[in-house]
């Protein structure tokens, strides 16, 4: 993990599909990087369902990950957290379900997920992307097509 000045921030919309089925993807595009993710969430509830998911949202293959109440959690290559700590030493941070931003700057990379469908989601990725930009840091707007293919649009 390189400390820099200017973290990345890449929104991705939700708006036509799931963070069940967009998450593992994008999971999987950092680990085959060489990266080591986090993945802050908003509740305990949320923590326990993509603790689950991860295990089986494929069924020939899992990512490897953990969540402090499993233990070894420096040890994953993704841990699930509601914390900022940078525990496992993540490159990228994935935010979803309104969890808060914090300081990313121990981060290469902040990843954004929110649902288009939820107003209050679309106000806060719309605040922290003002808030990026007057920081200095590279956002980018990632939506999908009507393919289903991400199209980056800012």
């Amino acid at each position: 993990m390189a400390q820099q000045d200017h973290t990345e921030i890449w929104f991705y919309h939700l708006e036509r599909a799931p963070l069940e089925s967009v998450l593992p993807e994008l999971l999987e595009k950092t680990l085959a990087k060489g990266w080591r993710a986090q993945v802050r969430v908003g509740t305990q509830e949320r923590l326990e369902a993509l603790n689950t998911h991860l295990w089986t949202y494929r069924p020939d293959s899992f990512l490897p990950h953990g969540a402090l109440q499993d233990g070894y959690v420096s040890d994953q290559p993704i841990s699930l957290t509601l914390e900022e700590e940078n525990v496992n030493q993540a490159n990228a941070l994935f935010l979803v379900d309104g969890a808060v931003p914090g300081d990313v700057t121990n981060f290469d990379r902040c990843i954004t997920i929110f649902d288009g469908k939820d107003d209050m989601a679309v106000q806060g990725a719309r605040d922290f992307w003002t808030h990026a930009k007057a920081k200095g840091n590279p956002v980018t707007y990632w939506q999908q097509s009507d393919r289903g293919k991400w199209e980056k649009k800012a």
